[in-house]
């Protein structure tokens, strides 16, 4: 898959090859009758539908371990995220997939007893989805009760569609991730070239 034409091409070139894996359209379809607060379908399920394409595997869910949902709930309780969870993961049970919908409103609560380390809180979920590790993780789908699909990149599809792992500047994530995601990563997916870690700049 090239990196060529506008922000805007590319954009469509990734959601069509992301909706080739019917995982990927069964799921957003599930999700837009909910009524969740703004949400996306995110992270690994998306950039390894397109790994996989670029791969030119038949099958475009290999090596997908789950589907990452992050919506915004201002709402920050457990009670109230638990409410959503459940609500999400009845809506898809019968798909065959798994499903992790996380708050992304209250990630900050729980994010330094899990990982050591204290985070600023997002303030929506583009700016969550723009904190992974690598920058081809950066990557998101929405659909609205209307059928309209919504493409978020933070930083466009270059180095996901020449299939680059590069230290996310914005990341959260200390540097024990990204390389251990690396290390998984390029073993399902060889063709993967990994840039050495860079401290990052922050959010």
């Amino acid at each position: 898959m090239a990196a060529t034409g506008s922000p805007e091409d590319q954009a469509a070139a990734f959601a069509a090859t992301v909706l080739r894996n019917p995982h990927v359209p069964a799921v957003l379809e599930r999700l837009a009758g909910l009524g969740l607060p703004p949400w996306y379908l995110t992270a690994g399920s998306l950039f390894q539908t397109v790994w996989n394409a670029a791969a030119g595997r038949a099958d475009l869910s290999a090596g997908i371990r789950d589907h990452d949902l992050f919506f915004f709930d201002e709402d920050t309780s457990w009670e109230a995220e638990d409410v959503w969870i459940k609500k999400c993961l009845g809506a898809v049970a019968d798909l065959g997939v798994e499903l992790e919908p996380r708050n992304q409103a209250r990630v900050h609560i729980w994010y330094e007893s899990k990982w050591g380390k204290k985070i600023a809180p997002y303030w929506d979920v583009p700016d969550a989805i723009s904190s992974f590790a690598a920058t081809s993780c950066c990557v998101g789908l929405s659909l609205d009760s209307g059928g309209k699909l919504a493409v978020h990149s933070t930083h466009g599809f270059v180095d996901l569609f020449n299939l680059v792992l590069r230290p996310n500047p914005l990341t959260v994530a200390p540097q024990a991730v990204y390389e251990a995601k690396a290390e998984r990563w390029m073993q399902e997916w060889p063709q993967l070239t990994k840039l050495p870690w860079v401290e990052p700049t922050g959010r």
